[in-house]
């Protein structure tokens, strides 16, 4: 990890970064809450317009067992960027700005081309992971698939998938953790410094490097959170993203300041 911090350091122009102790995360959570609170409006608004996007994202893929599980991953891949206008309202609302939908609009055009190759590096890493995951099922999955509810319960509990479930859960976590230490601060450090998306991305691994614990904390808090909107179909997504966007820019201002 020392060996990593250091290459990075050498090569990109890293702010300090602080550590946090791994009871942090539900102080991001806390701040995020009020944060959304004060900015109900225009948190809601994203919210809806997030869990109406997801919830066509299911239905597309519901009838297509073998997608189901790449689109809720998927879900989580761009969920940085998605979160970007709420990231916005939080920079504003600390500095006593318009957090008004029309304004935080206006702060995600003013950085529209560093979102731009973000989201294009994102979609490139989605599809990555759809060819991936179709592979692993092709490879490990021998059954019909006539739909989702005896799909899930062919591989979780019959026993005949343990080799796949395991594949899955392999490749899948590692192209999760990969993602997830590259872009967890990263897209609000563009946003706020307006720097580059690579020295963004090394900044937001670093951060990992330096707090590990506190980072899988808040990993699994995202994962906790995001699966409770998707097992309310979508609806509980409405207060869950926003939350979530609001509490993440509070870990880039606790971590990279």
């Amino acid at each position: 990890m020392e060996e990593h911090a250091d290459f990075l350091s050498q090569h990109f122009s890293i702010p300090h970064l602080r550590e946090v102790t791994p009871q942090r995360p539900f102080d991001w959570l806390a701040r995020g809450w009020s944060d959304m609170r004060d900015n109900l409006g225009t948190s809601i608004v994203y919210g809806v317009f997030f869990a109406i996007l997801g919830y066509a994202l299911l239905a597309f893929a519901a009838p297509r067992p073998y997608l189901f599980s790449t689109a809720i991953s998927g879900f989580l891949l761009i969920g940085p960027l998605a979160a970007a206008g709420l990231y916005e309202v939080s920079r504003r609302h600390e500095q006593g700005q318009s957090t008004s939908l029309k304004a935080s609009i206006s702060g995600l055009r003013a950085h529209s081309d560093l979102l731009f190759h973000f989201g294009i590096l994102l979609a490139l890493m989605l599809v990555l992971w759809e060819r991936v995951s179709a592979v692993v099922f092709a490879l490990f999955y021998m059954d019909n698939v006539p739909d989702l509810t005896n799909f899930a319960q062919s591989i979780l509990f019959s026993g005949d998938y343990n080799v796949l479930l395991a594949a899955y859960i392999v490749i899948g976590g590692t192209l999760a953790a990969i993602v997830f230490s590259a872009t967890v601060v990263a897209i609000p450090m563009m946003m706020a410094r307006d720097t580059d998306m690579f020295t963004a991305m090394a900044t937001s691994a670093r951060a990992v490097a330096t707090n590990p614990l506190p980072m899988l904390v808040w990993a699994a808090l995202i994962v906790a959170l995001i699966a409770v909107g998707f097992a309310t179909l979508m609806v509980g997504m409405v207060i869950v993203l926003p939350l979530l966007g609001h509490a993440t820019w509070h870990a880039y201002r606790d971590i990279v300041g």
